[in-house]
């Protein structure tokens, strides 16, 4: 197998999943509150009826979560109403419940409190129920509720808009299910080591603000993490300002790897590309891509690239090609093949960038091909 001598010394155990926080294990649902306590395995007739006179199909929630019609006590009108007095009409009733039916177990005054609790970051209710209805589980999660308070407020006060925490409510629920303490020390330790990396005090909260909007769930990870990490990053002879600038290219996901994959990565790279620790470097500031990805995902991407024909110089010449995917690069190589364009032979620009990007750079080569030469010295043969 391609690589295999490279593999044998840069542990190829690890996964790219590493590198995102492991939001499936975080989904905090109540599931385990009620099952224990069930005393019949019958489902309970009266939420039946009552589900059923809100439109609510039965069989989604038996396919999906049945042990909720099994406990004793659900509050399916109670539930009902308060997100009828929110603005939901009855499809969007039935819709909530259908993707969430553990709401129907949480008390109307805990859902009252959590409704209080997101009414300080939205403009009125009927975005909130808007957003209830495409995030119910984030929104039904209340066994946080003071931490989630005491969270939003330390998150206006530090500055960012309600629209953003909105967005942290629904997409990165459990950054507020951390004790405000914590995610302040998280915070700090950003502070503290952006300011001894030479960054100015004035710019501080604009570097902060944009990268947790950036990347939220920097705030579940420790302060020991982060600042290992970036010791690493002056150890492998980064300037303080070029660490800023990874730390901004990165979006702060490297806060999320550890040194030893970073460190495998990097050998991997300078094995590959046969260069020195200083040319290295200068790759990695070009390409973060080479610090954050594990050995087997490079590996795979580098297979892919040499498998169409490409060169390792040419990888190493324009090496933000890593970024894509091997099914994207094929994609990309076919169009572009489609239109003459030999991507052996030239650089590797042509491949770069977002969905977006590539289209621009397509309908370039696109028109270039279609349009027709003209010569401006050249003699006009008319007609008598």
């Amino acid at each position: 197998m391609l690589w295999k001598h490279l593999q044998e010394s840069c542990n190829l155990g690890l996964k790219f999943s590493s590198v995102w926080p492991d939001i499936t294990n975080r989904h905090f649902l109540i599931h385990s509150s009620y099952t224990t306590d069930t005393k019949s395995r019958e489902e309970n007739k009266k939420t039946l009826e009552n589900l059923y006179s809100l439109s609510v199909d039965i069989t989604k929630i038996r396919r999906l979560k049945e042990w909720v019609l099994l406990q004793d006590v659900a509050y399916v009108k109670e539930i009902a109403g308060i997100l009828q007095e929110m603005g939901a009409d009855e499809t969007t009733v039935a819709n909530i419940i259908e993707r969430c039916p553990e709401a129907i177990l949480h008390t109307p005054a805990e859902i009252n409190s959590q409704r209080a609790l997101w009414q300080l970051v939205c403009q009125n209710e009927k975005q909130l129920i808007k957003l209830i209805e495409q995030f119910p589980e984030s929104f039904f999660t209340t066994k946080y509720q003071q931490n989630q308070k005491a969270n939003i407020l330390f998150f206006q006060e530090l500055g960012l808009k309600n629209n953003i925490i909105t967005r942290f409510l629904t997409s990165a629920p459990n950054i507020f299910y951390n004790p405000v303490e914590k995610n302040k020390n998280v915070i700090e330790t950003l502070q503290r080591n952006y300011l001894n990396l030479g960054g100015s005090e004035a710019n501080m909260k604009i570097w902060i603000l944009k990268l947790l909007s950036q990347n939220p769930f920097i705030l579940l990870n420790t302060s020991t993490a982060i600042q290992e990490n970036l010791e690493f990053l002056q150890k492998n002879d980064f300037t303080d300002q070029e660490v800023l600038q990874l730390l901004s290219k990165l979006k702060g996901f490297i806060f999320q790897l550890n040194s030893t994959t970073m460190q495998q990565s990097m050998l991997f790279s300078k094995n590959i590309f046969k260069c020195s620790d200083q040319e290295l470097k200068q790759l990695v500031l070009k390409c973060p891509a080479l610090l954050y990805y594990s050995v087997p995902v490079l590996e795979e991407r580098l297979e892919g690239l040499l498998k169409e024909g490409i060169s390792i110089a040419q990888i190493r010449e324009t090496p933000m090609v890593l970024e894509l995917t091997t099914q994207i690069v094929q994609y990309r190589i076919k169009k572009l093949s489609a239109l003459g364009y030999d991507i052996k032979s030239g650089n590797l620009e042509s491949l770069n960038g977002t969905k977006k990007d590539f289209e621009v750079t397509y309908g370039k080569i696109q028109s270039k091909k279609e349009r027709p030469i003209f010569n401006p010295v050249a003699p006009l043969h008319i007609e008598d």
